[in-house]
């Protein structure tokens, strides 16, 4: 198992790199990143949407409604032309 403090420099990197297959959601996200390191990583929730609002907040992504999932509508994310070139 990768502890998240030797994964803290390369987080927002895996995140863009799965947003770049196409739009996602957070858990989506998560599963995304366990399944791509063989689950030698699993980002802790926390981290995970520390990281999506620092990626948003830097204009990499931009979030966005979607469905709705237990009353409520699922948040997505997607890359932004910034986010590309990253």
């Amino acid at each position: 198992m990768i502890s998240s403090d030797s994964m803290r420099g390369y987080n927002d990197a895996l995140i863009l790199a799965v947003l770049a297959a196409g739009d996602s959601y957070g858990y989506q996200l998560e599963k995304a990143i366990r399944d791509r390191t063989g689950g030698a990583y699993v980002i802790r929730e926390t981290t995970l949407y520390s990281t999506l609002t620092r990626l948003v907040k830097a204009g990499s992504i931009e979030a966005y409604a979607g469905e709705i999932s237990y009353g409520r509508p699922r948040t997505y994310y997607r890359l932004t032309a910034a986010g590309k070139r990253f």
